[in-house]
């Protein structure tokens, strides 16, 4: 059902091309930008919106999601849509459903591939997989014609599940392919790029892991590929002039960049468009964002040939945690041990925990590189460690608990009140306080064996957050507005209740406020256009004859909101589960898809959720030619 016709007035224009923006009105008419200039007349039967004061832009592009699970339980995907976000790269790190749910001989892939990597409770990947009725990446694309779509969304064919797709779940993290396998992923592949798919999505991080038995200790199928796997798999994406998704083996170097040198047109006759995870500065290394820039730059080099693009995440990397739920729990394997229990298991875990052997192997790595002359106490000081995560309470922020009076505070201020009170020289805050004090052993121990007895009395009932990377603003600007980056490392759609970066756009544009209009243009440009022509894709413009995806923003709104202050713990009944939001108010005040608006002041229409709004797009309708044209002065200009 198309809209009414709708005309913008007197709002600063932000084209997408990054040029100064222009005071201007906008009409929309029967789904498309009609026209752009000054006093156009008002539409007979139309809507007027004043946009005095205020910016109009096109919609932005969220390129590095996990929406491909939601959009089958809720298709609007609203908590993207009312960021201003108005289309979606789906089926990240070779995860996705472009292949079903792959239910055979009573494996449960969605499952096993989703639980861990990407934090999604399980029985929300099982709804997915209940909903599931396709088994072909054609299908799969046929079946959002059927769906009522918030945004526009755009998948890749991934990896891991193509592997399932043609080995099996088990044979594919158990032994190679054989070449009658090879053949026929390239098939499968070549298939997809013909369908019009993105590209191709890949993973190398080594603490991605299976959720189910017997497979608790094995990384996802893409992990299991050898490199002439990789090599020939990317050759037809190379081909096809498509995107090849990846994230690097950040335990080697020497593999990283011989990994990502299958980019190089010079090493492979064609370059091929490459786009990594992730260029943002961690507090425990920092000099990977740097190491990261200096790659980026051999990669895009004349040398190479390459076109090469790290995304870059706008917002403190704040992850929450419950107990020992967290994505960077998997990085450490006395930590791992306690993931591998399901969600629910609290006895598993607690049997774990008393375990004198596992114990042991907890304090050691507790205390890793904090004390003692060693290597690892070297790489501490320098600042060169090799995980993520600090072992610092001091660093570790109580969200909630058994205790309402250590919400808000650092564990290391309730470790100091503890030793305090069982040295007699502090009193606790509250009868509680000192009831809990009181099954601590006297006495209580280092630090290590203070979180050990938390874990053992809450288990998840301790849920706590830290900032694991992009600290220093200064820092997070370099990344995100380097010539060699995308915005993009926003991860939406997974780890529901661990990250809140559906507001990453936003946060894009508050930071290039900071420097101007002309700043800001450049931002916007990274957000539509940039990442359209690099994926292939006809949005991210206001062109006349364009499909009208477009957002409008307040300036005013933006530079007050707080970010870390709108962060909300919600109930999405359609989950049956907790998920963590960012709702920034009054920042976004229209968003329109394919002419309809979708939001509007401080909600969502009437129709939002119940019509078609966007569509699923196809890298093949967006001709390669045209695709080549405009990216090729931004690789020179980096280069």
């Amino acid at each position: 059902m198309e809209a009414n016709p709708t005309l913008f007035r007197n709002a600063t224009v932000f084209d997408g091309s990054g040029g100064a923006p222009q005071v201007a009105d906008l009409l929309v008419r029967d789904g498309r930008i009609a026209a752009t200039g000054k006093d156009l007349p008002a539409p007979v039967g139309g809507a007027v919106i004043d946009c005095s004061g205020r910016w109009l832009m096109p919609g932005l592009l969220d390129i590095h999601t996990h929406l491909d699970l939601e959009v089958e339980l809720a298709p609007e995907l609203p908590e993207a849509v009312r960021h201003g976000t108005t289309t979606v790269v789906m089926s990240n790190c070779s995860l996705g459903v472009a292949y079903g749910n792959q239910r055979r001989n009573g494996e449960d892939p969605i499952v096993d591939c989703f639980a861990r990597v990407e934090n999604v409770p399980r029985q929300v990947l099982r709804k997915v997989g209940d909903a599931v009725h396709w088994n072909d990446s054609g299908a799969y694309l046929e079946h959002f014609e059927r769906l009522a779509l918030g945004p526009n969304v755009m998948p890749m064919i991934p990896h891991s599940m193509l592997r399932i797709e043609v080995m099996g779940l088990q044979a594919s993290v158990t032994r190679e392919p054989t070449a009658d396998e090879l053949g026929r992923m390239e098939a499968l592949l070549e298939k997809g790029m013909a369908e019009g798919y993105a590209g191709f999505s890949t993973d190398a991080l080594p603490f991605h892991y299976l959720a189910n038995r017997p497979n608790t200790r094995k990384q996802i199928p893409t992990q299991f590929a050898p490199f002439h796997e990789l090599k020939r798999l990317t050759h037809i994406v190379r081909r096809w002039d498509r995107v090849w998704q990846a994230t690097p083996p950040k335990d080697s170097r020497l593999q990283t960049l011989r990994t990502f040198l299958l980019s190089s047109s010079r090493l492979y006759g064609r370059r091929l468009k490459t786009t990594a995870v992730a260029a943002i500065d961690l507090h425990t290394n920092r000099s990977l964002a740097k190491l990261g820039l200096t790659l980026s730059r051999l990669l895009n080099s004349r040398l190479l040939g390459g076109l090469f693009r790290f995304q870059a995440l706008s917002a403190p990397f704040k992850l929450w945690s419950d107990g020992v739920i967290t994505p960077i729990a998997e990085e450490i394997p006395e930590l791992r041990l306690l993931n591998e229990c399901e969600l629910d298991d609290r006895a598993g875990r607690l049997r774990i925990l008393d375990d004198p052997d596992y114990v042991r192997a907890f304090r050691a790595m507790w205390h890793k590189g904090k004390r003692g002359f060693n290597l690892a106490n070297l790489k501490r000081l320098v600042g060169r460690e090799d995980n993520v995560l600090n072992r610092r309470l001091d660093d570790m922020h109580v969200e909630s608990c058994p205790l309402p009076c250590w919400n808000g505070e650092t564990l290391e201020a309730a470790w100091r009140r503890l030793l305090a009170w069982q040295a007699g020289s502090g009193g606790a805050r509250n009868a509680d306080e000192a009831a809990f004090f009181g099954t601590f052993p006297k006495p209580a121990g280092d630090d290590a064996d203070f979180v050990l007895h938390l874990l053992r009395q809450w288990d998840t009932q301790l849920r706590w957050h830290t900032t694991t990377a992009n600290r220093n603003p200064a820092m997070v600007k370099k990344l995100l507005f380097h010539p060699l980056t995308l915005p993009g490392f926003n991860d939406s759609g997974a780890h529901l209740t661990n990250m809140a970066f559906y507001d990453c756009n936003l946060r894009t544009l508050k930071i290039a406020q900071e420097d101007g209009l002309q700043q800001v243009a450049v931002a916007v440009q990274r957000m539509t256009q940039a990442p359209a022509q690099f994926f292939g894709l006809n949005v991210g413009t206001l062109q006349p004859g364009a499909q009208a995806d477009l957002c409008v923003v307040d300036p005013q709104a933006l530079r007050q909101w707080q970010p870390e202050s709108t962060v909300r713990y919600i109930r999405r009944e359609i989950f049956d589960c907790e998920q963590l939001v960012n709702r920034p108010e009054g920042v976004v005040t229209q968003v329109m898809i394919a002419g309809k608006l979708a939001w509007s002041g401080n909600g969502y229409t009437p129709t939002y959720s119940r019509e078609r709004f966007g569509r699923v797009l196809r890298a093949k309708d967006h001709p390669a030619e045209q695709a080549l044209a405009v990216a090729a002065p931004d690789f020179l200009a980096a280069a």
